[in-house]
């Protein structure tokens, strides 16, 4: 399954929308895309499943690449 998370770069970073970033991870759960990013310094904001036509959706955007982990 295919997760997007919004996230600061920095854990020290307070959340700022205009700062919000995404990647897209997959993973079995959201626990799952959790731990494996716990190596990274970010501060993860919110991890969502994607599927269906949103995934397709976003797989229309030209910066589209998921992180295998």
């Amino acid at each position: 399954m295919i997760f997007k998370v919004y996230f600061q770069e920095s854990k020290t970073q307070v959340p700022v929308r205009e700062k919000t970033q995404t990647i897209y991870v997959e993973g079995k759960s959201v626990r799952d895309v959790r731990r494996k990013l716990l190596s990274y310094p970010y501060n993860i904001e919110f991890v969502s499943s994607i599927e269906g036509a949103f995934l397709e959706y976003e797989k229309q955007n030209e910066d589209f690449k998921v992180l295998e982990i």
